[in-house]
């Protein structure tokens, strides 16, 4: 397993939290996603590497700032 943590700008409630796991867990490989809003992070666990273009993407499609 892979575990890998990526910066999110917007983020404000449980709303957004759904937003952004349920686009990033669309992801192929992606077997669990953790969001700390108060850190703007999301945490990915995933069976291999997952490209961050891939997450840029998700976290766009879902109406977020990816910072990185």
């Amino acid at each position: 397993m892979n575990t890998a943590v990526h910066h999110v700008k917007g983020m404000t409630c449980g709303h957004c939290v759904s937003s952004v796991s349920t686009e990033i867990g669309k992801l192929v490989g992606v077997t669990d996603v953790a969001v700390d809003l108060d850190a703007g992070e999301v945490t990915i666990t995933s069976v291999e590497g997952i490209d961050p273009d891939e997450v840029r993407a998700a976290v766009v499609e879902a109406g977020y700032e990816w910072v990185g």
